[in-house]
């Protein structure tokens, strides 16, 4: 059979009854950058967590893509192995029943004494795979190497990890090694357990281009099938790129002996991100130059598909069609993950789980989809080449004392128990289907296949309330709810007055929402304790009120409050469950509205946040004191209140991740860096090359305040801490803000790491 000729093709039979199975994943690479070693299962945790596998079973998950990796396991060889690790694991998922899919290599190169360019590599990969099945014969199923093309590519062709190749005959050989590597291995293991499948995972892949990249795209297209070909005894000399492979040093005779000796797989699985669909553009002009590059016949951009192309997406249905098309052999989305909020995970998941059933129901065999990364990932926005520490939350958020199960974990039991879930977030399309992910100018190219249309919503979207939209916070939620196509209605004080029981009731029976998110209230510190009736009306008796009307309907809440609630008594981190003890009429009004909302609604979501910053107000801390600065003159700010102080955005984009979620009860969310007043504004006053010495450390009984505010409230959290660091937060606020940002100086990077 000839790659790509349709009359050879696996044609869709009849309906297959029931939703595919849900497995899951453990992101577990170990890359080789350089002599440096990077490990996933020590960044996540899981290499010393074992009760994770509870928290697996738990979702319902009938498989389990598992790690037992010849860099971890055997790396000074398999007679000097370590089993430990791997007993206690495999062990486990065995008494839980869940199925593991072993991988011995993960976008590895080996242990050190070998690469994916030794010839040594099959080899020894064969004798550690051996060991493997011995040990655990009832083993019965294996990914001896993860997504081979793609790590050939990021070692041979890119240079991102060991050997660093940066030309096709690296990129060639890698490929090769790990195929026969993959053959090896498996022949090994069908010696001990003959009943062994072969899950061989790679990426699903598109690539388009301008007619005048027709060509580099059509390569592109046909070089991402090949560690699936050569595993099939596809690459002959009737392969399409059989004389190029030639020209990247690959001898006839390596490749006629693995078509002679083929392994194909028993499972083909697919890794499906937005970033897998590629478009080609030599009008460099229209992208920016980090996307530039070319082939040395055309310089080109390459960008994501869904960017630029404007009918979107081919999508996993027109992909995973296709495999099936192509090989006819049965399949299985191995990675289902996004890097994004909460709500675009969860819609993400949802088309590829909507499209997998589609294709069941016409035939074609997909045996299972994966939520890939169930503990989340790191770096992969550096593709591993540093240690940055971004972490995307997955199934379970790690930036908790114990992995926090999110709204993902209740979407993955939900379909293993019976193939449905509902949540109000999915009335809307992802990101990916709406218009705002057309960055350049859009481009149409039809796709060279079965074309599908975009998944259509299911209904009109449910919508959440904002209430107190005119305010700072308000207007920042609105903007997020905008961002992250969260429907939304935004309501000023007199479309809905939270301390107004009748004006609540109108209000949620005209628009009934699944939620209301609260950002009316009080604002005026000092003011407080001139008004302390208006600031307790607005404070206490409006969330009082929501909470009361939320319960009676059935829609979540979500409510502010704030880190005045506290009497700065201590000098370390405030956690929820500290008591409180407020020192004014504002902190006052917060903590009685804490106590009278969770006593009205338990389940409601209470956030404390530390004093805000953001970079569309021009009244807040930072801003005025960066314009006094700036105009010459002094400013005067308080030495003795440390602080949390919280960026507005991020503030914003984790609160409504908690509500999605569906966590209830009190959060802290600040961003992580305890601060004096005047140390913020001298930090702000150097990022932004001003001069700090221009700012008067004063205490703050003498900056003439009527209020009394405690000397320590520093937000901690017990439960999570969600928002990335003071100085990250700064940063960003000034690139908002359209401020060059200077060098930061000694003093504030000191704070940071502290």
């Amino acid at each position: 059979m000839r790659p790509g000729q349709r009359e050879d093709a696996a044609r869709p039979g009849p309906a297959l009854r029931g939703p595919p199975e849900v497995w899951g994943g453990v992101e577990c690479t170990v890359n080789r950058v350089g002599d440096r070693w990077l490990d996933q299962l020590e960044r996540n945790g899981h290499a010393a967590r074992a009760d994770d596998l509870e928290r697996f079973a738990a979702l319902g998950i009938r498989a389990l893509r598992y790690p037992v990796l010849w860099e971890r396991v055997a790396p000074e060889g398999v007679e000097r192995a370590d089993w430990n690790w791997p007993d206690e694991r495999l062990g486990r998922l065995r008494e839980l029943g869940i199925r593991p899919v072993v991988t011995l290599v993960h976008h590895g190169s080996g242990p050190r004494h070998t690469s994916l360019v030794d010839p040594g590599f099959p080899a020894g990969l064969a004798e550690f795979a051996r060991a493997v099945a011995e040990r655990y014969p009832w083993v019965d199923a294996y990914t001896p190497v993860n997504e081979p093309l793609t790590t050939a590519r990021f070692s041979g062709l890119y240079g991102h990890w060991y050997p660093h190749g940066r030309d096709e005959r690296t990129f060639a050989r890698a490929l090769l090694t790990q195929c026969r590597a993959t053959a090896a291995a498996m022949r090994a293991v069908r010696e001990v357990s003959p009943a062994a499948q072969l899950v061989q995972t790679e990426d699903a892949g598109l690539t388009f281009g301008t007619p005048a990249l027709a060509y580099q795209a059509e390569f592109e297209n046909r070089r991402r099938w090949l560690s699936l070909d050569l595993l099939c005894g596809r690459v002959d000399p009737g392969h399409p790129l059989w004389e190029r492979m030639a020209g990247w040093g690959l001898e006839e005779r390596e490749l006629e002996a693995l078509a002679a000796d083929p392994c194909p797989p028993d499972l083909v699985g697919l890794n499906y991100y937005l970033t897998s669909e590629r478009f080609l553009d030599e009008r460099l002009e229209r992208y920016p130059p980090h996307t530039h590059g070319g082939n040395g016949r055309h310089a080109y951009a390459d960008v994501e598909a869904c960017r630029v192309r404007a009918q979107g997406i081919a999508g996993p249905r027109a992909l995973l069609a296709e495999a099936w098309e192509r090989y006819g052999i049965p399949l299985a989305v191995t990675e289902v993950h996004l890097g994004c909020t909460r709500e675009e995970q969860l819609r993400w998941l949802h088309e590829v789980w909507r499209a997998a059933c589609a294709l069941r129901r016409e035939g074609v065999e997909v045996r299972a989809v994966t939520a890939w990364a169930l503990l989340g990932a790191y770096d992969w926005d550096t593709l591993l080449t540093r240690t940055d520490g971004h972490y995307e939350p997955g199934v379970f958020d790690l930036r908790a004392p114990v992995p926090r199960p999110t709204a993902l974990a209740r979407m993955v039991a939900d379909l293993a128990a019976g193939g449905a879930h509902d949540h109000p977030v999915l009335d809307t399309p992802g990101w990916w289907r709406r218009p705002q992910r057309l960055l350049y100018p859009p481009r149409s190219v039809p796709v060279a296949g079965r074309d599908f249309p975009a998944p259509r919503p299911r209904r009109a979207p449910r919508v959440l309330l904002v209430a107190g939209a005119a305010g700072t916070l308000g207007r920042e939620l609105a903007r997020a709810c905008e961002v992250r196509g969260l429907a939304h209605r935004p309501l000023s004080r007199r479309e809905m007055d939270v301390a107004d029981p009748e004006s609540v009731r109108r209000a949620l029976e005209r628009f009934r929402p699944w939620a209301v998110v609260n950002a009316a209230g009080w604002a005026r510190v000092d003011g407080a304790e001139r008004e302390p009736a208006a600031c307790f009306r607005d404070n206490a008796d409006g969330p009082a009120v929501l909470a009361a009307a939320c319960a009676r309907t059935g829609a979540a809440l979500l409510t502010f409050s704030s880190h005045l609630v506290f009497d700065g008594a201590r000098r370390e981190p405030y956690v929820e469950h500290d008591p409180v003890a407020p020192l004014g009429v504002y902190g006052r009004s917060k903590a009685e509205a804490e106590e009278r909302v969770l006593a009205a609604l338990p389940g409601a979501l209470v956030v404390r946040a530390g004093a805000f910053f953001g970079p569309r107000d021009d009244f807040d801390f930072v801003a005025v004191a960066l314009r006094e600065l700036a105009a010459g003159r002094r400013f005067a700010a308080a030495d003795d209140a440390t602080v949390s102080p919280t960026y507005l955005p991020d503030l914003a984009h984790a609160a409504l991740d908690l509500l999605v979620d569906g966590e209830r009860g009190i959060w802290h969310l600040a961003s992580p860096g305890a601060v004096t007043w005047a140390e913020l504004a001298r930090r702000a006053a150097e990022r932004a090359g001003l001069d700090p010495e221009r700012v008067e450390a004063r205490p703050m009984a003498e900056l003439g305040l009527a209020a009394a505010r405690p000397r320590y409230s520093v937000l901690g959290s017990a439960r999570g801490v969600l928002l990335p660091p003071l100085e990250d937060a700064l940063a960003r606020c000034f690139e908002e803000r359209g401020i060059p940002s200077a060098p930061v100086g000694a003093a504030a990077r000191a704070v940071a790491a502290d």
